[in-house]
C-alpha cells in the first residue's frame, strides 16, 4: 500500500517486544532489523537503511553459521543501501562477499545466485565497466535460463540488460537482439499494457536511432507512447520521455515543425511533473532551441537557450 510510516511504526513495535522478550542476538531481531531496514530504503532513507541492515548482519553472524543465506541477504541489503547512496566500490565488495556465501550455501543455479550475478553486473554497469557488466549479466542469465521457465520475466530482464550494455558498448545489432528477444518473452508473460512492455518498445527505439533507421525507431516509439498512455497518468514523466523521442526521431528526419510540436508537448508535462529544476526541463528547452535554430527562428532559440 505504500504506506511506510505506518510499517516502520509496526516493525519499529514488534522489536520493542522482540527485545524485551527474546535473547539479544535471537534471529527473529535480525529479521525485525531487516525489516525497518527494508522500509527506509523504499522512504529513500539510506543511511537509515544501511544502519539497521548491519544491525542485522550482526546478529546473524552471531546466531547463525557462517555461510547461512541469511548472511548472504544481508550483505545482499547492505550493498543494495550502499547502491542507492552512489558508494558503487562498497557496493560491489558487499554484493561479492553475498555471492561468495551463495555459491556455498545453495544448488549452482538458485535464482538467488543469478541474481547476485545480476545486482553485480548493475554496480559495473553505473561504473561504466561494461565488459564485466557483459559477463555477469551473462552469467545470471546462464543460471535463469536453467532455474526458470522459458518465458519468466527475469528471462526478459537479463535479455533487456544485456541489451543496454551492448547500446553503451555501440554494439547495435547485438542490442536489438537482445532486446527483441526480451520483448517477446514479455509479449507471453505479461499484459499488453503492461509497463516493461512500452519499456521494450522504447529501447528498440533507442536502437534503431542509433543506427539511422528512423522509421523503424518512430515505429516502436509510438508504440510505447501508446502503451503509456493506457497506463500511465496523463502527466507522467515517461510519457513527456516519449514525445521527447517521437521528436527527436522527426528532428532528425528534418520534420522539424512536428519534432517542435512534440518537444511542446513533452515540455508541457515537464513542466507539471517535475522540479523547476529539474534536467530534463533543462534538456526540453535545449531541443526546443534546436529545432528553431535549425528553421532560422534565432531569436526564439536563443530565448529557449536562455531558459
Amino acid at each position: 500500500m505504500g504506506e511506510y510510516s505506518k510499517a516502520l511504526s509496526s516493525y519499529e513495535r514488534s522489536l520493542e517486544i522482540q527485545k524485551i522478550a527474546l535473547p539479544p542476538n535471537h534471529p527473529d531481531l535480525a529479521t525485525s532489523y531487516n525489516n525497518i531496514g527494508s522500509v527506509y530504503i523504499n522512504m529513500g532513507e539510506y543511511s537509515k537503511a544501511l544502519s539497521s541492515y548491519e544491525r542485522s548482519l550482526e546478529i546473524r553472524k552471531i546466531a547463525l553459521p557462517p555461510n547461512h543465506p541469511g548472511l548472504a541477504a544481508s550483505y545482499n541489503n547492505i550493498a543494495m543501501a550502499y547502491y542507492d547512496m552512489g558508494e558503487y566500490s562498497k557496493a560491489l565488495s558487499s554484493y561479492e562477499r553475498s555471492l561468495e556465501i551463495r555459491k556455498i550455501a545453495l544448488p549452482p543455479n538458485h535464482p538467488d545466485l543469478a541474481a547476485s550475478y545480476n545486482n553485480i553486473a548493475v554496480v559495473y554497469y553505473n561504473r561504466g565497466e561494461y565488459s564485466k557488466a557483459l559477463s555477469s549479466y551473462e552469467r545470471s542469465l546462464e543460471i535463469r535460463k536453467i532455474a526458470l521457465p522459458p518465458n519468466h520475466p527475469s528471462l526478459a530482464a537479463s535479455y533487456n540488460n544485456i541489451g543496454s550494455v551492448y547500446i553503451n558498448m555501440g554494439e547495435y545489432s547485438k542490442a536489438l537482439s537482445s532486446y527483441e528477444r526480451s520483448l517477446g518473452i514479455q509479449k507471453i508473460a505479461l499484459p499488453s499494457n503492461h509497463p516493461d512492455l512500452a519499456a521494450s518498445y522504447n529501447n528498440i527505439g533507442i536502437v534503431y536511432i542509433n543506427m539511422g533507421e528512423y522509421s523503424k525507431a518512430l515505429s516502436s516509439y509510438e508504440r510505447s507512447l501508446e502503451i503509456r498512455k493506457t497506463g500511465l497518468p496523463p502527466n507522467h514523466p515517461n510519457l513527456a520521455a516519449s514525445y521527447n523521442n517521437i521528436g527527436l526521431v522527426y528532428y532528425n528526419k528534418g520534420e522539424y515543425s512536428k519534432a517542435l510540436s512534440l518537444y511542446e508537448r513533452s515540455l508541457e508535462i515537464r513542466k507539471i511533473a517535475l522540479p523547476p529544476n529539474h534536467p530534463d526541463l533543462a534538456a526540453s528547452y535545449n531541443n526546443i532551441g534546436e529545432v528553431y535554430r535549425d528553421m532560422g527562428e534565432y531569436s526564439k532559440a536563443l530565448s529557449s537557450y536562455e531558459r
